[in-house]
């Protein structure tokens, strides 16, 4: 299991990989909703259910869809709010 400290680092390396996926463009827009990647920053507490690389990864992927699929439904950072901010 990954300390808190580590599923951030993670965090910022998964949200920086960039690849031709259009879903990945939105990452930015994670990356500067969340702001301060430190671990008092309270919209980093959906990390702590994660346990795992993998599901961290996961949780981005699923988020960037999300946003893919109501991108025209809602602004951009309601969305990620949506799922983040509990």
């Amino acid at each position: 299991m990954l300390t808190f400290e580590e599923k951030i680092s993670f965090l910022i390396e998964n949200l920086n990989e960039k690849s031709d996926n259009y879903a990945d463009t939105f990452k930015t827009d994670i990356f500067f909703f969340i702001g301060e990647f430190s671990t008092k920053n309270p919209f980093l507490k959906f990390l702590h259910p994660l346990e795992k690389q993998r599901d961290i990864r996961n949780f981005i992927n699923f988020l960037t869809g999300k946003i893919v699929m109501n991108e025209d439904q809602a602004d951009i950072s309601d969305i990620i709010a949506d799922f983040i901010v509990h």
